[in-house]
């Protein structure tokens, strides 16, 4: 399969995104699922796989296919967190390389900022809660806190990486914060675990995406051109961050490596990438852990605002989840803007010439990674 055209993403729009008073999970996932099909030129009839994730129903795919009017060959549920979607990307290829369907549908949505869902229950976490650790925070924070004792990496440099990225959202008339910042800024912001600041944290908005993925055959008669699956990997490696291997890596380190090798590229021919960044220590962790740069060596890497537009290294280009938008899990819009770059639709923000993206989720607390290359013809 290495290099192989075997599946593109052909289609990709978000819902409406940011404080949505009043509208439901499956309104949005149905909003961003029209607009994605229109964007390939395709209809819900042409959709036979649909891959969805969710914490708010036992049986997501069954709500939302009956709600959007398919019924469906083939359906996908997988919930590794917010890299969930990247998985998806590379299970809907799976499936049209055997040949069980032609055209999937993959959505997301989530009402995480009017409407919050309480946390569903969490045997492992009795390790942890009972002993003041805050989640999701307090496990990134000890990352973080791990990360600058190990390495020496500062608050200044993980600031770096917000400054970057609201400079990117300020570009993105989608994005939910567009306020320029500083490092003096996101220093002065409220600490909200030690050592990590308000403005190191990701957003928490309304919103759902969606993305159409088409077998070579089906992409040919699609709207828009393809954005090639050309390589795909991903790992678990813990759910309670107790059973972390090493608070500084992420599993990045392999699926990051295995992906490459199934895209037979090197770091070198990579012009964009979209990481998960819920917070600013994910960021540093991940580029490491990608290989990007050596262990330690991020907070230098990421430093005099070599990731922000201009910069010789262009991350999270629709602003990510610290500035652009953040509904629970943030890993299918890394995907969407990945493939508007390749396509070469974002505007002021378009990266110049944009042939090979690296899309990487992140999800649970540094539990899972699925990484995925991407390429345009």
């Amino acid at each position: 399969m290495k290099s192989e055209r075997i599946a593109a993403i052909v289609g990709v729009a978000e819902s409406d995104l940011g404080v949505l008073d009043g509208r439901n999970v499956l309104q949005l996932q149905a909003q961003a699922a029209k607009r994605a099909l229109d964007d390939a030129g395709f209809t819900k009839d042409d959709v036979d796989a649909l891959f969805t994730t969710a914490n708010w129903a036992h049986f997501p795919q069954l709500m939302l296919a009956e709600y959007l009017g398919i019924q469906p060959k083939y359906t996908g549920g997988t919930n590794i967190g917010g890299s969930s979607f990247e998985s998806h990307v590379a299970h809907a290829l799976v499936g049209i390389h055997a040949g069980l369907f032609d055209v999937a549908l993959i959505t997301y949505g989530s009402t995480n900022r009017t409407n919050r869902i309480p946390s569903l229950s969490n045997l492992t976490l009795k390790y942890e809660e009972p002993f003041g650790l805050p989640s999701p925070i307090g496990h990134y924070a000890m990352a973080a806190m791990r990360h600058m004792h190990q390495y020496g990496t500062t608050s200044e440099q993980l600031a770096e990486i917000a400054v970057a990225t609201r400079k990117w959202a300020c570009l993105n008339e989608k994005a939910f914060m567009r306020e320029p910042i500083t490092i003096e800024d996101v220093l002065k912001s409220p600490m909200m675990c030690e050592p990590l600041h308000l403005l190191d944290c990701c957003l928490i908005t309304d919103g759902g995406g969606a993305l159409v993925i088409a077998s070579a055959k089906a992409a040919a008669r699609a709207k828009k051109k393809p954005v090639w699956i050309l390589g795909h990997a991903e790992k678990v490696t813990h759910n309670s961050v107790t059973f972390m291997p090493d608070l500084t890596v992420t599993a990045a380190k392999d699926t990051g490596k295995r992906a490459m090798e199934m895209a037979g590229i090197t770091h070198d021919e990579i012009d964009v990438v979209q990481v998960y960044d819920s917070f600013t220590i994910t960021v540093l962790l991940t580029l490491e852990s990608l290989g990007f740069c050596k262990p330690g060596e991020g907070g230098e890497f990421v430093s005099g605002q070599r990731t922000a537009p201009g910069g010789s290294f262009p991350l999270n280009t629709s602003g990510g989840g610290l500035s652009y938008c953040h509904p629970g899990m943030f890993g299918i819009f890394l995907l969407i803007e990945a493939a508007r770059q390749l396509r070469g639709e974002c505007g002021e923000r378009q990266v110049q010439d944009a042939k090979i993206a690296l899309v990487n989720g992140t999800g649970g607390t540094l539990s899972s990674t699925s990484t995925l290359i991407l390429g345009r013809d």
